[in-house]
């Protein structure tokens, strides 16, 4: 099987410092690809390069047999990439209708279903719907973080930390929801939250200082304590 996602020794600057320094990766179509490493270690570096928002100054990314390295990220998104930041990237001055539909690559009829199908996914974005985003709480606002990504047609989806900062209830709630994307769609997710990656991802990669120092099947990593404690610097119970 050919991957759909593959980066190759890929470096990348912000201002004068040299964040990635090598990092590799391949995720094929279908899987969910976790990336872990210690707080500073370069992961949500890595996604933000993926789609051009930190331009790769190094090595290559290759999406489905298209090189995006040096596409700028309206260009890279619009080959089938989905991102969900770290920081929702929402626009808190409008309503949760017009998040979804400025989102819209285009808006004609697959993309309306779609838009039907998130609302019907999360039931607090429909009561919302009119609703200013300023307004929602920090699980609605994750919510509609994800559906933004969702309204269109994508290959593979990005998410960065989405349990950050959110209550335990609504952790369980985003889970789920990613362990339905796993039915049909291909995610690489970047996550602090230990359980909830092994919960959701089939491999990881770790990265430490910028480069790719580890992979594997994230069942064997979630036995083993001792990687865990030198890249990770915790143990699971």
């Amino acid at each position: 099987m050919e991957p759909l996602l593959k980066l190759d020794n890929v470096s990348s600057f912000i201002g004068p410092f040299h964040i990635l320094q090598g990092v590799s990766l391949v995720v094929y179509p279908g899987e969910a690809v976790v990336v872990l490493g210690r707080n500073g270690a370069g992961k949500t570096t890595t996604l933000r390069t993926i789609i051009g928002l930190i331009p790769a100054s190094d090595g290559q990314i290759i999406l489905d047999d298209v090189n995006i390295s040096k596409m700028p990220p309206y260009k890279a998104v619009r080959q089938g990439i989905g991102f969900i930041p770290e920081d929702y990237g929402i626009f808190d001055f409008l309503s949760v209708e017009e998040n979804l539909l400025v989102a819209m690559w285009q808006e004609d009829k697959a993309s309306l279903d779609r838009r039907d199908y998130i609302l019907d996914l999360f039931p607090d974005l429909k009561v919302s719907y009119k609703r200013l985003a300023s307004t929602l709480s920090g699980g609605q606002r994750q919510m509609l973080s994800i559906g933004r990504a969702l309204v269109n047609d994508i290959k593979i989806i990005l998410i960065d930390e989405p349990s950050k900062g959110l209550a335990p209830i609504i952790v369980e709630k985003v889970r789920d929801v990613l362990l339905d994307f796993k039915e049909d769609k291909t995610i690489v997710l970047v996550e602090q939250n230990f359980e909830m990656a092994c919960a959701v991802g089939d491999r990881f990669y770790i990265i430490n200082e910028g480069r790719t120092v580890l992979d594997g099947a994230v069942e064997e990593l979630y036995k083993d304590k001792e990687l865990q404690k030198k890249h990770l610097g915790f143990v699971t119970a």
